[in-house]
């Protein structure tokens, strides 16, 4: 069990599934669709799983673009000095590079989690199709959220290239 809301999550570090209270303490078809894809992160890792393997090679570079691409990018901007917002673009590549590599891997989660919920009759029939919704609108959290990211990786790709045409 851990705090927080929506804070489900496998640590491959400490080898454990963490459930939120609204997952631990629920019965609800919901819960046990997040909590069996949680552990097919773990089952996942246990596997070797080729694109989780990749993804969390990534994780380092990932987490200093997410921290450090703005700073880049807006004292390029008001230094006038386009090295420095180069290296804020390629720093936010990196976070959406690593936000596509997230994709199969929740995919594939989400459906070793079906998978198990069905094979382990977990939930009736009508209670499956529920599992698969919910976890199916999750997986489209992650698209959305690619989706905001390649925008927004465009805009500033349009802003730096303005600005050097301009010179």
């Amino acid at each position: 069990r851990v705090d927080g809301r929506l804070t489900d999550h496998y640590d491959p570090r400490k080898n454990i599934v963490a459930l939120s209270d609204s997952t631990f303490y629920s019965t609800s078809v919901a819960a046990i669709g997040v909590a069996a894809h949680e552990v097919g992160h773990a089952v996942q890792y246990n596997k070797n799983y080729l694109p989780i393997k990749i993804r969390s090679l990534f994780v380092p570079i990932a987490q200093i673009g997410s921290k450090s691409w703005i700073v880049f990018f807006l004292l390029g901007m008001f230094l006038s000095i386009p090295f420095l917002l180069d290296v804020g673009v390629i720093l936010f590549g990196c976070v959406v590079l690593f936000q596509l590599l997230t994709l199969p891997v929740e995919f594939n989660a989400s459906r070793r989690a079906l998978n198990s919920i069905e094979q382990q009759f977990l939930l009736e029939k009508d209670e499956l199709d529920g599992a698969k919704k919910t976890l199916s609108a999750a997986a489209m959290t992650y698209v959305a959220g690619l989706m905001v990211a390649v925008a927004q990786l465009i805009r500033l790709l349009v802003m730096v290239n303005g600005r050097n045409s301009r010179r």
